[in-house]
């Protein structure tokens, strides 16, 4: 795509978001080093970033210790989960307006995890030359709540296709989420610490509230309607 004929708007953008900011002590927190450079050098001077940095573990300890106003992170760091961190984050700082930017956008089960958890705002890395973390910052230093508008058709798309007849609990999405990940029930049982009969009543369980035909019939639906998320691949050995 060529940006250029965006140039002036995305400056204009730009210089918005600075005032948005204007005062906020700032966390940045994100695995793409080039982006957070990038909003680093954006945010300042109007707010005053307190850490940058591209791990979970660093951004625990910079909330901690700086006790910021705002904390901008991704969901891909160098280490850990960045959804994970901020619904932990924000649960043990309520008042902190935590904004998510989100690469992985078919995670739609952290995703909706996230917004339960109170997270401030979701936005979608590839819609930051749309204007859209404009409109989140302008959202979410007013104290509302924003979700990038592709985000919304995705889960309303999920709502469409419908759900299961009754509530997974958090250890059904749990063997749900390693039976899509292709684990059969011994290694299940050994990663949740359970023993075989309780992997196979869970797995009984799950077939009757999708309901499934099987096991893989169910981790198909689990995807289809958002309720896990795809599986990571592998590294390459």
């Amino acid at each position: 795509m060529d940006f250029t004929p965006l140039l002036a708007e995305l400056e204009a953008n730009a210089h918005r978001s600075r005032e948005l900011l204007r005062g906020t002590r700032l966390v940045l927190c994100l695995g793409n080093r080039a982006l957070l450079t990038l909003l680093a050098q954006q945010a300042r001077p109007s707010a005053r970033v307190l850490a940058a940095n591209t791990t979970a573990q660093e951004a625990v300890a910079a909330v901690a210790s700086d006790k910021p106003d705002m904390l901008l992170i991704s969901d891909v760091l160098e280490e850990g989960d960045g959804i994970e961190t901020a619904i932990a984050l924000k649960a043990r700082n309520p008042d902190l307006r935590v904004l998510l930017l989100i690469n992985r956008q078919h995670r739609l089960h952290a995703l909706r995890r996230a917004i339960a958890g109170d997270c401030d705002g979701l936005v979608l890395e590839s819609s930051f030359g749309s204007g859209a973390l404009l409109a989140a910052l302008h959202v979410v230093s007013g104290g509302g709540i924003y979700v990038d508008k592709p985000l919304r058709r995705e889960f309303r798309r999920g709502h469409e296709r419908g759900g299961p007849r009754q509530v997974l609990s958090e250890r059904e999405l749990q063997v749900l989420s390693l039976v899509a990940a292709g684990e059969t029930n011994g290694e299940i049982g050994g990663k949740l610490f359970l023993s075989p009969d309780t992997v196979k009543t869970h797995l009984s369980n799950l077939l009757d509230k999708l309901p499934a035909r099987d096991r893989t019939h169910a981790a198909v639906l689990g995807l289809r309607w958002g309720l896990i998320d795809w599986p990571e691949a592998e590294p390459c050995r």
